[in-house]
């Protein structure tokens, strides 16, 4: 660097940038998320929203699709507005390297600038976001150049209390109209078209049986650290899978596991919940012997249920024929599905047991 060129600052004020980037999960859009996307319109010509949780099946945390997000944003804002926004769907699961990694993929190609165009990132307030604010923020220790605005936190609902109190109800229309105040307007029209769409009753049992699991829980003196197992078998090019027969996740797709036991080892647990699962037709022997790897998985918001930490079991019992399988327990139906076949059904899988399985099987493109 020259003597007389200044260093870039780490933290600007209003500008005009070529681009700005900012990100969230807008479950739904609200009037605060929609402050952090004026911003960074106010600040940069072209702006990249980056939406979190996209390609997740619908629940109680994700409820409305990436695209359908993206359609209530554009919405909300000016017509003149709309043309400088990109849509970037970020992924996300155990690996923050590799949505930072996507990140940066996903700016190169949607600016037709690689690599990727060092873009004024404009964040909300911590107390305002979720666990994207802190990935990004890692992101940034590897481009200390990158410029950063940090904006103040906007009163009102948004986020998970926003969802809360649109699921707490027996009608979710009528609780729609109590938060006109939080949601533009456009937002809360769309909302409104959407719930013709048969999601919400859905959603709000799903939200009731989360209520309940967490009401379990408090009366426990420290906030529940829970421990699971998870089993993935792979047999012939393809993986056993089940669809879940109780919420949270009913009917979803997901690996056979459940909650480790007090008497049991780590391995005895995953050997157990798949057996009672699936009534897969091998010995614990025979299991055992085709163990290939277990992989610990505990980002804090990986399951709906709380803070879980699940060890996954890998089992590949190579290219013999596929055991007999039947559903039981809490696994309304038991199959092999071809693995070719899993990138086409992400959304429709529990929690994050497709980047489960992609840890495994290596799904997705590196």
């Amino acid at each position: 660097m020259n003597a007389a060129t200044p260093p870039r600052p780490q933290r600007l004020a209003a500008q005009t940038a070529p681009w700005a980037f900012c990100c969230g999960h807008f479950q739904p859009p609200s009037q605060a998320d929609l402050a952090l996307i004026t911003r960074a319109l106010q600040q940069a010509r072209q702006v990249v929203v980056g939406l979190g949780g996209a390609y997740q099946a619908r629940s109680p945390r994700q409820p409305l699709s990436w695209g359908e997000r993206a359609d209530l944003i554009l919405a909300a804002l000016p017509e003149r507005d709309r043309a400088r926004l990109r849509f970037l769907p970020l992924r996300e699961g155990p690996d923050a390297q590799r949505l930072q990694a996507d990140w940066r993929a996903g700016l190169a190609r949607l600016t037709q600038q690689a690599p990727a165009p060092d873009c004024l990132l404009v964040l909300p307030a911590p107390a305002q976001s979720e666990r994207l604010h802190r990935l990004f923020r890692d992101a940034l220790a590897d481009h200390p150049a990158l410029p950063v605005t940090d904006l103040p936190t906007v009163d009102g609902l948004h986020g998970a209390a926003l969802r809360d109190a649109w699921f707490n109800t027996d009608n979710g229309l009528q609780a729609l109209n109590r938060l006109a105040s939080a949601l533009p307007a456009a937002v809360l029209h769309g909302l409104r078209e959407w719930h013709g769409q048969g999601h919400y009753e859905g959603l709000r049992s799903e939200w009731r049986a989360l209520r309940q699991h967490r009401e379990l829980w408090s009366v426990a003196p420290y906030p529940p650290v829970l421990v699971t197992v998870d089993a993935v078998v792979r047999c012939a090019g393809q993986v056993l899978l089940i669809r879940r027969g109780r919420a949270p996740g009913l009917g979803l797709l997901a690996v056979p596991g459940g909650f480790l036991e007090q008497e049991d080892t780590l391995l005895e647990s995953a050997l157990r919940e798949l057996q009672e699962e699936t009534r897969l037709g091998l010995s614990p022997t025979e299991l055992q012997a085709a163990l290939r790897g277990v992989v610990v998985l505990d980002a804090p918001e990986r399951s709906q249920r709380g803070r879980t930490i699940t060890h996954a079991h890998f089992f590949d019992l190579g290219d013999r024929p596929l055991p007999a399988v039947q559903g039981d327990d809490d696994a309304r139906e038991a199959l092999w599905v071809p693995v070719a076949d899993l990138p086409g059904l992400e959304d429709q899988f529990f929690d994050d047991h497709f980047m489960l399985l992609d840890h495994f099987l290596g799904l997705l493109p590196r």
